[in-house]
């Protein structure tokens, strides 16, 4: 009898190795694709995406990647190339003010180890980027925002210097004239840039930048330096960016959004197609009278854009080539 007992309890702590055996290795099935997905990327050669027609921005992202350089670099220095851009009008020094005038500047940066670094309602310091990045880096914070941020900037050397230039004073002076607010749609409504790049590694990085909604209340701040709003990288899987009413991006989260749709297994366009549709078919949404648009990129350097009115383009930065491409669109009426 005892020995039937240890047959038949060694019989049971078989099965029992073998079902333990059998679920470790199930559960290291998602791991294994995890690494598959990463190491599809050993082999994509440096590309850049970034929202509108933003071809030096681009171009010079670029060369970062062509020379070696990292993703984090590249998309610091393209944005960059915006913020400089006092005929851009949203981005950086020229960028359309608030109501009461002032140009008050937000950005955000994120790298390839999901760190990230954000600076919000920042008056006079251009390069607010580069801010972002130095409170990724220097801070314990990830965001810091209006008159803390400026001080920040300025004891790490950022020389403050007055953002409003004369053609946006104009064009500010023009508005009071009404007051109106009424978010506009049309090609010139390049309001932000957000970019994203994959370097020689594979590893991908992304940045966003702006200087708001024209004319919005002083204090608003939109999606653009908001992680998984205006921005979100996960680099085992891709990375997305947003541009328009920043308020609508938030209420969806939306680059967050593709990212994890695309790590379900949707192309990146597949991706920004859904994440627009989450937008316009919520109940009561009136979506003609606002734009979204959004630019994706998974770890193949397979890329998405799309957006809710047309007008909305990107600049794509692949094989060597720099194209600005029109995105498809939602609303066809």
């Amino acid at each position: 009898m005892k020995r039937r007992n240890f047959i038949k309890k060694a019989s049971v702590t078989g099965l029992g190795l073998v079902t333990v055996s059998s679920v470790l290795t199930h559960c290291d099935e998602p791991l294994a694709r995890n690494k598959k997905v990463i190491a599809v990327a050993d082999g994509v050669k440096p590309m850049v995406i970034a929202t509108w027609k933003t071809d030096l921005a681009v171009e010079t992202a670029a060369k970062v990647l062509e020379k070696g350089g990292n993703a984090l670099d590249a998309v610091e220095q393209g944005c960059r190339i915006e913020e400089a851009n006092e005929k851009g009008k949203s981005v950086g020094k020229g960028g359309l003010p608030d109501r009461d005038g002032n140009v008050t500047l937000d950005a955000c940066i994120m790298n390839d180890k999901g760190d990230y670094g954000a600076v919000l309602g920042v008056k006079n310091i251009k390069h607010v980027i580069s801010v972002a990045r130095k409170v990724m880096e220097d801070t314990p914070h990830v965001m810091l925002v209006g008159d803390g941020a400026e001080q920040f900037a300025v004891a790490k050397g950022f020389k403050r210097e007055n953002l409003l230039t004369e053609a946006s004073k104009k064009a500010w002076q023009k508005w009071k004239e009404k007051s109106e607010y009424k978010p506009i749609i049309n090609i010139e409504n390049h309001d932000t840039i957000g970019m994203l790049a994959i370097d020689k590694k594979g590893n991908i990085s992304g940045a966003c930048t702006t200087s708001g909604l024209a004319y919005k209340m002083p204090g608003r701040v939109g999606d653009s330096p908001i992680i998984g709003g205006g921005l979100f990288v996960d680099n085992e899987v891709g990375g997305a960016s947003a541009t328009g009413l920043g308020e609508e991006v938030l209420k969806t989260v939306g680059s967050f959004l593709i990212v994890e749709l695309m790590r379900q297994g949707k192309s990146p366009q597949k991706a920004c197609e859904e994440a627009i549709g989450r937008i316009v078919n919520k109940p009561g949404k009136d979506f003609r009278n606002f734009q979204v648009g959004y630019i994706a990129v998974n770890k193949k350097g397979e890329t998405g854009a799309y957006s809710i009115h047309k007008y909305f383009s990107y600049n794509l930065y692949k094989n060597k080539e720099n194209k600005n491409i029109p995105s498809d669109f939602y609303n066809k009426v």
